[in-house]
């Protein structure tokens, strides 16, 4: 079981919804989602919707969810997908993209980022004998394994125009776009713009305890009722839910600024030590991934004794580790924190 006192920076998902978010769900007005009969959820997709600048936008349980019916939305099952290496649907969906849409992803570019160069350099064309055709592009905004990179704004504005001459579709795996909007000065709108269709989570950053929206034309998030219904995620009184994702919407949009910071702040203190590989222009946004130079212990170990000293990490690989700053955490926390990690990687092997 977790220790309550942690400092925990395993990810931004592990937040307990404020007493006022707790408030807010108890008193929420609600029906049956599945006759569209839930208020609440119907306010929060036609706010994400107008915020995004789509025509609707469709309450999910899970961003995994989400990514897993806009495959199913935009492709046909062998077609093939263009992704940035290390990408969420890749790495962190269990298969779900060949088990449930039944596709193959090419991964382009480095850190987290590509080009439309990239795009057209992979793009595999329909009616072809052999390959698979490419039908949609996908782009990852903030990017987790990258460190939680923005993505440039005019190069996916660039990477869609070349998708479009293409009949590529285009889709948004904007779970952490809070975090982009803040942290660039950019809208979510002007954000989402370029997109077919976007999705969006309120359980990370935001600190709602769950819930992803996807957003598009009336007709893709139409058709998206029928798909979520078939992967299990369509749900009765969730409103309840949906009265947190408000509330997040309301309260914990402009304090990602102070994620940031922290993120920013531990980031500095990681680079002092000779052991810890960081590039400090990758802490953009409220992640940071480390590498571990060879004469430092293992992720593993690093994460173990870091556990043992109250504060908590993710191991994203061998060498690997990752820490997430959010809205449980605060400044004098984190910065305990990096002064641990940095006394844990000195300690050696």
């Amino acid at each position: 079981m977790t220790n309550p006192t942690a400092i925990d920076l395993r990810s931004d998902t592990v937040t307990r919804p404020t007493d006022p978010m707790r408030a807010a769900m108890a008193n929420a007005v609600v029906g049956d989602d599945q006759y569209g009969e839930d208020p609440t959820t119907n306010d929060l997709q036609q706010r994400v919707a107008a915020l995004l600048g789509k025509q609707a936008a469709l309450w999910l349980p899970s961003g995994t969810m989400a990514n897993q019916v806009a495959l199913r939305l935009l492709t046909q099952r062998g077609d093939d997908v263009i992704v940035s290496r290390e990408s969420h649907a890749v790495w962190h969906e269990t298969g779900g993209a060949a088990a449930n849409a039944g596709v193959q992803f090419t991964d382009v570019g480095a850190r987290g980022v590509f080009t439309a160069e990239d795009l057209v350099a992979a793009c595999k064309p329909r009616g072809h004998p052999i390959y698979p055709p490419t039908t949609l592009v996908e782009i990852e905004n903030t990017h987790n394994r990258a460190g939680g990179v923005i993505f440039p704004q005019p190069e996916a504005v660039r990477i869609c125009a070349a998708a479009r001459e293409r009949s590529i579709a285009t889709f948004l795996d904007g779970a952490r776009i809070w975090n982009t909007a803040i942290a660039s000065g950019r809208s979510v709108s002007e954000l989402a713009a370029p997109f077919d269709l976007v999705a969006v989570s309120l359980s990370k950053g935001l600190g709602a305890p769950g819930g992803s929206l996807l957003a598009g034309t009336r007709d893709l998030i139409d058709r998206a009722v029928r798909q979520r219904r078939m992967l299990g995620g369509a749900m009765r009184q969730v409103g309840i839910m949906a009265a947190a994702g408000r509330y997040a919407l309301d309260h914990h949009m402009q304090r990602l600024a102070d994620d940031h910071a922290n993120a920013r702040r531990i980031g500095e203190r990681l680079v002092q030590s000779s052991r810890v590989q960081l590039d400090l222009a990758t802490v953009q946004t409220n992640i940071i991934v480390f590498a571990l130079s060879p004469d430092a212990p293992d992720a593993a170990t690093v994460v173990a004794r870091a556990s043992e000293r109250g504060v908590l990490v993710f191991a994203f690989g061998v060498r690997t580790v990752r820490a997430v700053t959010h809205l449980d955490v605060s400044r004098a926390q984190c910065e305990k924190a990096a002064q641990v990690l940095v006394e844990v990687v000195e300690k050696g092997a």
